[in-house]
């Protein structure tokens, strides 16, 4: 990161739409000022860091969260004795949470760590450019989705979030502050940062990649009849760029059932001849049933999913039309109804209210898991047949990189499916929490796929450590936080501490 003299201009977006290679995209050149507050703001995050009595739980003190691993409240006294420590509840995180700089002619930004993807999409598409993968939901962060794995629909034609990543300023839990690059002096940090989720340190900023957009985007619905035929189609795609005559910019699926099955393949358009909203009284992902094209401008497209969380806003009642004309606008979002998940959880007022009925007791099964194309089909009939959750998301990805990521290899070039499932299933008689998901751990392991540790896990530590390459997180745990005074990744992503 470099500064730019203070009060230079921003540019249009350059219009030609062809990729650029990375060597190609001169450095960014933040202002000066800009560039100065940022500076101070890492200094203060450091001695805040180094403050921390040792042995004391590190947690960022963030307003949102898109994961499902939910901790109670650090007690007053949990960082330590004393005034001092009665006041910590998590590591100011607030300084890094803006867009530093966006460059329109290099196609890059600046960004804070703990900049929500709201926030970044708003400032990229004034210049008409968005980052290469914009994750579903709107409070999602940068960070978090690159320590992390974010994926969406242009996750087949540009990987995933960290693929688009010149650069990162890395606090790490040794304490100190680096810059990671490829091929620069912490490349094995910059490599193995994707799938720490925060267990090596945290990203104060990054550098990213931006792709030029236009304004709407046209939007067609194909239906298959089984998973084999929609496996077909996905391959299709990743050969062609494109599904019957209709050019593939964007893709992902959602499955009612094995025998129906969408695709919904979304192409970039200068012009609509009608734009539709799904802020208001109409649901998404009810719409893939309805008319086979549609057209949303861009930033509408961005966050189809956000408004009713997917799905997941059936069991709030938000998607029945007369609660849904009294539910204020401002709150149909994916971070309320998760805020009313967890004050849920932590009261265990739903639970309550099924015992008290007399019904079962449900498992929660939280999962975000991909297979290579060829085995896709197998897992979605293992799903219903014997998880039975319906809807679930669908979204084809490929690496874009030719280089590994450690903690998460992907073979480059090959085609995976990721399967998104989120909810509660009934447990059968005498069965115990933790059996739909053991079950599910077993098939994904058993059909060559991979598992987002967003997921909910119950890996014992042997067999977490053979997926996610055991002795290459401990050489980075060694390296950049010997002392440990970061969770571990199986303590944080397995028994939740």
């Amino acid at each position: 990161m470099t500064h730019a003299p203070h009060g230079e201009r921003q540019g249009p977006a350059a219009t030609d739409t062809a990729p650029r290679p990375v060597q190609d995209i001169r450095a960014v050149r933040v202002p000066a000022t800009v560039l100065t507050e940022h500076q101070a703001a890492v200094a203060a995050i450091r001695e805040a860091y180094a403050a921390i009595p040792p042995g004391s739980p590190v947690r960022l003190a963030k307003r949102t969260s898109n994961l499902f691993r939910f901790r109670d409240p650090l007690p007053r006294q949990a960082a330590g004795d004393g005034p001092a420590a009665a006041r910590y509840r998590g590591l100011d995180v607030s300084a890094f949470t803006r867009v530093l700089y966006v460059d329109p002619r290099a196609r890059r930004a600046v960004v804070g760590g703990m900049t929500t993807y709201e926030d970044l999409a708003d400032a990229t598409l004034r210049y008409g450019l968005i980052p290469l993968v914009v994750p579903q939901l709107k409070t999602i962060t940068l960070g978090g989705a690159v320590t992390g794995l974010g994926i969406e629909s242009t996750s087949l034609r540009n990987g995933l979030p960290h693929e688009s990543v010149t650069e990162m300023e890395i606090l790490t839990g040794d304490g100190r502050v680096v810059t990671a690059s490829p091929g620069g002096e912490h490349s094995d940090l910059f490599r193995g940062f994707p799938n720490s989720y925060g267990t090596l340190g945290y990203a104060l900023s990054l550098t990213i990649e931006l792709e030029p957009v236009q304004p709407y985007v046209h939007l067609r619905h194909f239906r298959f009849a089984s998973p084999e035929a929609c496996m077909e189609a996905v391959g299709e795609i990743a050969a062609e760029a494109s599904l019957d005559g209709h050019r593939a910019d964007f893709v992902d699926g959602t499955a009612f059932s094995p025998d129906e099955i969408y695709l919904t393949v979304g192409a970039y358009s200068d012009v609509a001849p009608w734009v539709s909203d799904y802020t208001g009284q109409r649901v998404y992902y009810r719409s893939l049933r309805g008319p086979r094209e549609d057209f949303l401008t861009i930033r509408d497209y961005l966050w189809r999913w956000d408004t009713d969380w997917f799905w997941c806003s059936r069991p709030f009642g938000v998607q029945h039309p007369a609660i849904r004309r009294v539910w204020p606008r401002r709150y149909r979002r994916s971070d309320v109804y998760r805020a009313v998940v967890a004050f849920d959880r932590r009261y265990r007022l739903w639970e309550t209210l099924n015992a008290n009925r007399g019904r079962p007791a449900r498992e929660a099964v939280i999962q975000d898991v991909e297979f290579p194309l060829a085995r896709s089909a197998a897992f979605a009939r293992f799903l219903f047949g014997q998880v039975g959750m319906s809807p679930v998301w669908l979204c084809p990805l490929r690496q874009r990189s030719d280089q590994p990521w450690p903690l998460y290899p992907l073979p480059p070039g090959e085609v995976y499916v990721n399967f998104g499932f989120w909810g509660t299933v009934p447990l059968p008689p005498g069965s115990a929490d933790g059996h739909y998901n053991r079950l599910l751990e077993a098939e994904v392991a058993a059909l060559g796929g991979r598992k987002s540790l967003y997921s909910t896990s119950f890996y014992s530590p042997e067999e977490f450590w053979e997926h996610y390459n055991g002795p290459a997180y401990a050489a980075l745990k060694r390296r950049y936080d010997g002392a440990g005074r970061l969770a571990g990744l199986y303590e944080k992503c397995v028994r939740g501490q």
